[in-house]
């Protein structure tokens, strides 16, 4: 009997063990010290550069904090880049390539970038400065994720750790990049687009908040201010029309008010589908800045780890509009 409790005991302080190992990963994963990539592969890590390039955020930061001085749309831009580059062929870079005609055919041409993606020429900036720093180190696709993370706050938004440790990709995918979330699209088209990289409705509605600063093509705008042709079919109208240059929860307040600029903001409330998934989280996240400020946050990590390339995958391009040379 005594032997059968000796065992009995034993097996229970194994199985306390496991799950106090159990409870530590995961305490680790949510405090942002690594994440495993999407695609699987080399976890991502906030520590992935504390050794190789251990300045690489303050270059960054202060390469932008130069030109948004004369450029002040600048941070929206630079988070909009890092958007659409994951959502094209995963987190690799490849939104930032050239044409070099037969093998690249660049993704900023497709209608979803095209005369509307920015800010290249500032990632160009970063890149300089980092390859003086560190050369050979740091990734494009890891300067996108940084500048997003830095424009954010530098506005008046959440700060986050930043996952590190991708490599920058060999090609594009045009078919990938044509299939952008589009202002123009309806809820369940938004739902699907999210769903496709494993991001539900909570970071749609997260992640459609960068809309609460920066500007738009008025063309695009649910009131078509070219309709009237009051305006040319290049001006520009501010996304939030009460804190055009701050990082904050109005845009929601803009949508209880029926004020998106973007029909594929408004959907979110207007459809009705909305008030069984989207149109709760957007109510929540205008009582709520910090709760908004804190989904953001997590739901910019979760799509900054869609299909990475890591380990020995890809390359660290020395021009970011350009593969390396074999």
């Amino acid at each position: 009997m005594a032997a059968a409790s000796s065992r009995i005991s034993s097996l229970g302080l194994l199985i306390a063990a496991h799950c106090a190992l159990l409870l530590a990963l995961a305490g680790a994963a949510a405090h942002g010290r690594g994440h495993a990539p999407s695609g699987g592969g080399v976890a991502l890590s906030s520590a992935f550069y504390d050794e190789s390039c251990p300045s690489a955020h303050d270059v960054a930061r202060r390469v932008i904090q130069d030109a948004r001085v004369s450029d002040p749309r600048l941070p929206a831009s630079l988070v909009r880049l890092h958007f659409h580059d994951c959502f094209a062929n995963g987190c690799d870079g490849s939104l930032l390539l050239d044409d070099d005609n037969p093998a690249i055919q660049s993704e900023k041409h497709v209608p979803g970038n095209d005369k509307s993606a920015r800010g290249f020429e500032v990632v160009d900036d970063i890149k300089s400065a980092l390859e003086k720093a560190c050369p050979g180190i740091v990734s494009c696709a890891d300067i996108l994720a940084l500048a997003a993370e830095i424009s954010v706050e530098l506005a008046g938004g959440p700060r986050w750790k930043v996952l590190l440790g991708r490599r920058d990709g060999t090609t594009t995918n045009i078919e990938s990049a044509s299939n952008l979330p589009s202002p123009f699209d309806t809820l369940d088209k938004l739902q699907e687009k999210f769903r496709n990289f494993n991001l539900d409705d909570t970071d749609l509605v997260a992640l459609q908040g960068a809309h609460t600063f920066g500007k738009v093509h008025c063309q695009f705008t649910q009131q078509n201010c070219t309709a009237g042709q009051s305006r040319g079919r290049g001006a520009l109208e501010n996304l939030d029309q009460v804190t055009p240059k701050v990082f904050d929860n109005k845009y929601y307040n803009n949508l209880l008010k029926g004020r998106a600029q973007l029909r594929s903001d408004q959907v979110m409330l207007s459809e009705p589908s909305a008030a069984a998934t989207t149109a709760p989280i957007v109510h929540r996240f205008a009582r709520n800045q910090r709760d908004f400020f804190r989904n953001f946050a997590a739901s910019m990590i979760k799509m900054g780890n869609i299909s990475p390339l890591t380990g020995k995958d890809g390359e660290i391009r020395n021009n970011c509009r350009r593969v390396n040379k074999r």
